[in-house]
């Protein structure tokens, strides 16, 4: 009787050790899941920055070749 309710309690122990390690595994995923997503977002915004960067820096080359056409008489 005695080796049953051990075998009982180990089964329960096993049991309550399992589903600590899948919710701790659940919690891990998440973590690494709002990770790469945070670094996606980060990113996504360096990419719009640098690509708002080369936009305004091929205008203001643009403006100033045009400018110097113009001083030149080479565009009206």
């Amino acid at each position: 009787m005695a080796s049953k309710s051990l075998q009982d309690l180990k089964q329960q122990v096993q049991g309550v050790a399992q589903e600590a390690v899948t919710a701790a595994g659940s919690s891990a995923q998440q973590v690494v899941d709002q990770a790469t997503e945070a670094g996606q977002k980060a990113m996504d915004q360096v990419a719009k920055a640098t690509q708002e960067t080369i936009d305004k820096t091929a205008n203001q080359a643009s403006e100033t070749f045009s400018g110097f056409g113009k001083k030149l008489g080479l565009i009206r």
